[in-house]
């Protein structure tokens, strides 16, 4: 079957990284899949008149409701839709593309949410039969860089200190978007900081939004202890979430975070904001942390720094998930 994917395909995204992983498994299975960025087409009816001049075409997929799976409402081959996350969590919101979407559900064989909760969210929100909607969680692989040197990639970060093995480094991964809030924890971590120097905070992910990125600059250098790192291979990102003490996750909505999951994978503690996308996949003092105020996290914080046994209980459990 030769299949047609459309994604928001922006470099090392989530989004990316997921529409590259399930061509991947679509490709072994047997299939032939073309994956394309919806920056690609202005209207459904340039999708279509893609699939006119080629008629080997037989299904199409779409990963988030709105942004992609729009673009195939023209067409007559049969498709499927992924939620991306932000489109159930925020896109709905919006009257106009409510509206959308629910066209896009209603014709299409089947949606897939990553979570019980997405799926059942999506339910509330959209007119659609449920029977029409599957909860397909996400595969991960990590893969760890062996050539990565903790230091350099401190000092790179802009950390100045000779106790490089005292540090208690918390690694925010994450795109600087708006919706991943990437300055909520900036102010409250820095005062933090003040208390105990060894404690710091990275920012680490491409820089999608040039305004937000010159925000984020711009706090980072007047707050102590927050450091932006430079993007990094996938490969290095592991070998940093490996070395650091735990990952975070602050974002305002959440499909399911890759990073939360790459994390797990390797057995680093989670520290998450409280929002449906990360209650799906964080069992709060199980596989996990969850928080909902910059004050609670770092209450949760000094919880997995003073509690061995909880960190421990922590690591155990992912390893079992």
């Amino acid at each position: 079957m030769k299949l047609l994917f459309l994604a928001c395909l922006s470099p090392k995204t989530g989004n990316y990284t997921t529409a590259e992983r399930i061509r991947s498994h679509i490709e072994s299975a047997g299939h032939t899949c073309e994956l394309r960025d919806v920056a690609d087409f202005q209207s459904p009816s340039d999708v279509a008149h893609l699939l006119s001049q080629n008629p080997p075409f037989e299904a199409a997929l779409a990963i988030h409701l709105f942004k992609a799976g729009r673009l195939l409402l023209d067409i007559r081959l049969p498709f499927g839709v992924i939620f991306g996350g932000t489109d159930i969590n925020e896109d709905v919101k919006d009257e106009q593309k409510r509206a959308v979407m629910e066209q896009v559900l209603l014709k299409a064989r089947f949606a897939v949410a990553f979570t019980e909760k997405l799926k059942e969210e999506a339910e509330f929100v959209l007119v659609s039969p449920s029977s029409k909607i599957y909860v397909q969680p996400q595969g991960i692989q990590t893969e760890v860089a062996e050539k990565f040197c903790w230091t350099e990639f401190l000092r790179s970060s802009g950390v100045r200190t000779e106790c490089v093995d005292e540090l208690c480094v918390f690694l925010l991964v994450c795109g600087l978007r708006r919706v991943k809030d990437p300055l909520y924890l900036a102010e409250v971590f820095s005062e933090w900081h003040s208390e105990n120097l060894l404690n710091i905070l990275i920012i680490i992910g491409p820089r999608v939004d040039p305004a937000l990125t010159a925000e984020v600059e711009t706090v980072v250098k007047r707050a102590t202890g927050v450091f932006l790192a430079q993007e990094r291979s996938q490969q290095e990102l592991h070998a940093a979430i490996k070395r650091c003490f735990a990952v975070v996750n602050s974002s305002v909505s959440e499909g399911m975070s890759a990073a939360i999951l790459e994390a797990m994978d390797l057995r680093v503690p989670v520290l998450a904001r409280n929002i449906p996308g990360n209650a799906a996949v964080v069992k709060h003092g199980v596989t996990g942390l969850l928080f909902s105020s910059p004050q609670e996290f770092v209450h949760q914080s000094q919880r997995l720094l003073s509690d061995h046994e909880l960190r421990e209980r922590v690591e155990l459990q992912q390893q079992r998930r």
